[in-house]
């Protein structure tokens, strides 16, 4: 499927959708107006029913009030279907933005960023035009989590194919992904939301194991009423105040531990019945794949309608908010009565509740993948193998746009070999370390890769290609650098599945000190079996290539500079580059270049 295709199917989407809003928004306006009209007719009628006869005129209020409820519930449910097309739409149009490599309207991720990853910093993982940001269809903290953590950490073998398996399935289910993704916009949590819940959920209950109050709570406000009422019968207003007066006691003693539980779950009410919808949305759907099936399988039987009441729940101990819930209080003990609803609630889901959440963020992450597989047809599953070596064909930069992808084939053995990558400036030498990178990485989550085959084993890839002055350390960009080279070292000394990647390294040194620096850290990553790629301008390194017996190979990336203009096609070549632009590039740049200047 070509680019065009998937914009004309896109397309087509967002007008149908759209047509679809239209509709129901004209349907919402007329039933507003007979909605109106009926509220006030059924008043009028309701008089003279009253008026005729007053038993009758109670049935026909609490007919009409059942009726006009439904009818209110439809009428609403119309608005909400309508902006439920209306967001579909959006995100088809979004999808077309992406396939044009437009996709700053997605969350970027940079929350999730950590200077001290292996890798994240160096391969755009997190951040503004990041593969997260590219990738990312997640709707709720959860999912956003998720893929964070699956872009951080790898897989193992059996978890990617049964990734790749389940990415793949939802691959062509564009309907069940958009719909999944427009309900979950509707969300708006927080992870200090998620945080709170899960400390409610670790937290001893109060109300369960004290059958005294719970007794209080059964017994206490039949007592408070009855002896109100009996007290107002007889005229005793002063005293009726005193019924009053156990209640109050008894709120008095809970009212700390009430506000620790509201505190805790009060703001995840919206939050949790649009979790419902979501996860309804999964366990409607049949799926084939074992990781899929294993997903769904956590929320059955009814996991959405349980999140569902938990939303529930915590709406009617928010009505505390409201002022007049104080009579509830006194007459009912409301706050008691929906706090051991609460600990009812917690007792039977606790253990399921972090997994609906877990579960949940998972499909948001398949789905999300999905998505890149689907606007990406070109793009491959990679196999996962024993052979310690990675080849692809037509290995590009998912981040560059297809129209200007230049691809590599490339056989990159990962144990005890290095290639010596050099090249002129922006030759692409930096662009295809992160090509590699970035695709490992993937591969490593499950996910499709930027290559029409690839084969790969196992790898954890480490960079040194970024280094930046830490100001609150007071440590130079040098010496950053020779920190993130021990933490490479160490890694290659005690595993044997990490792939580096080094561009220019111990460049904030004198260019003897770098070249001999560079030397002994090739020699020591050789000898340890290290395997990776080194991208220098450090030429002298390429007679390296004849002292190590194959263990290290030299690729370069040329430019042709004709007429005084640069050329540059970014593909791999055997040897050691011979082109120079540096001077041509100054002089572009106003720099005035005195060619006696060589013979001082």
């Amino acid at each position: 499927m070509q680019q065009t295709e998937l914009q004309s199917i896109y397309q087509q989407r967002v007008t149908d959708f759209q047509s679809i809003a239209t509709q129901l928004q004209k349907k919402y306006q007329r039933f507003a107006l007979l909605r109106l009209l009926t509220f006030f007719g059924g008043a009028a009628l309701l008089i003279l029913v009253f008026q005729w006869y007053w038993l009758l005129g109670i049935i026909a209020l609490l007919g009409f009030l059942l009726g006009f409820y439904r009818f209110s519930t439809w009428h609403l449910g119309v608005k909400t279907e309508q902006l439920h097309q209306e967001e579909l739409a959006k995100l088809n149009q979004q999808e077309i933005l992406a396939l044009d490599h437009q996709f700053e309207q997605y969350s970027d991720g940079a929350e999730f960023l950590d200077h001290l990853h292996p890798n994240a910093i160096d391969l755009d993982l997190f951040g503004p035009f990041s593969f997260f940001q590219y990738a990312n269809r997640t709707s709720t903290v959860l999912g956003a989590q998720q893929l964070a953590n699956y872009l951080n950490t790898g897989a193992d073998q059996a978890s990617i194919q049964k990734r790749q398996a389940a990415i793949q399935e939802l691959q062509p289910q564009l309907d069940w992904r958009q719909h999944f993704l427009a309900y979950g916009r509707r969300t708006e949590d927080t992870q200090k939301q998620i945080d709170l819940l899960h400390l409610w959920i670790a937290q001893e209950s109060f109300i369960l194991p004290n059958s005294r109050l719970k007794l209080i709570i059964r017994v206490l406000p039949f007592l408070t009423i009855l002896g109100f009422g009996y007290l107002l019968y007889l005229q005793l207003w002063g005293p009726s105040l005193l019924a009053l007066v156990p209640a109050l006691l008894v709120l008095r003693k809970y009212v700390l531990r009430i506000n620790t539980v509201h505190q805790q779950t009060t703001h995840a009410e919206k939050a949790l019945s649009n979790y419902g919808e979501l996860i309804q949305h999964i366990e409607a759907q049949s799926f084939d794949s074992e990781l899929l099936q294993e997903g769904q399988s956590t929320f059955l039987p009814q996991a959405s309608k349980a999140i569902r009441e938990l939303s529930y729940i915590i709406s009617q101990l928010n009505a505390r908010y409201n002022a007049f819930v104080l009579l509830f209080n006194i007459f009912g003990l409301w706050d008691l009565q929906w706090v051991w609803r609460l600990e009812k609630w917690k007792e039977k889901y606790q253990q399921h509740l972090p997994q609906w959440f877990e579960a949940l963020g998972h499909f948001e992450v398949w789905s999300s993948l999905a998505t890149v597989a689907y606007n990406n047809p070109g793009w491959t599953f990679p196999t996962i193998t024993e052979q310690p070596e990675i080849k692809a064909q037509q290995l590009g930069h998912p981040l560059i746009a297809r129209d200007k992808r230049i691809a590599n084939n490339v056989h990159l053995p990962t144990q005890g070999h290095i290639k010596l990558l050099t090249g002129s400036n922006m030759a692409g030498k930096s662009t295809f370390l992160r090509t590699v990178g970035l695709n490992v990485v993937l591969a490593m989550t499950g996910a499709p890769v930027c290559a029409t085959d690839m084969e790969l084993p196992i790898l954890q890839v480490y960079t040194s290609m970024r280094t930046q002055d830490a100001l609150q350390e007071s440590t130079s960009s040098f010496y950053a650098e020779l920190k993130r080279l021990k933490i490479i070292i160490e890694a290659v000394e005690q595993e044997t599945n990490i792939f580096f990647l080094l561009d220019e390294i111990l460049k904030g040194t004198n260019s003897k000190d770098r070249h001999t620096g560079s030397k002994a850290l090739i020699k020591q990553l050789i000898q340890q079996g290290g395997g990776g790629i080194i991208a220098t301008h450090d030429l002298e390194l390429g007679s390296l290539e004849a002292q190590y017996n194959g263990s290290i190979e030299n690729w370069c990336m040329e430019v042709q500079i004709e007429n005084g203009q640069l050329h540059f096609d970014y593909l791999l070549k055997k040897g050691v580059s011979q082109s120079f632009n540096a001077t041509l590039l100054m002089q572009n740049m106003g720099i005035k270049i005195d060619s006696s200047l060589d013979r001082l």
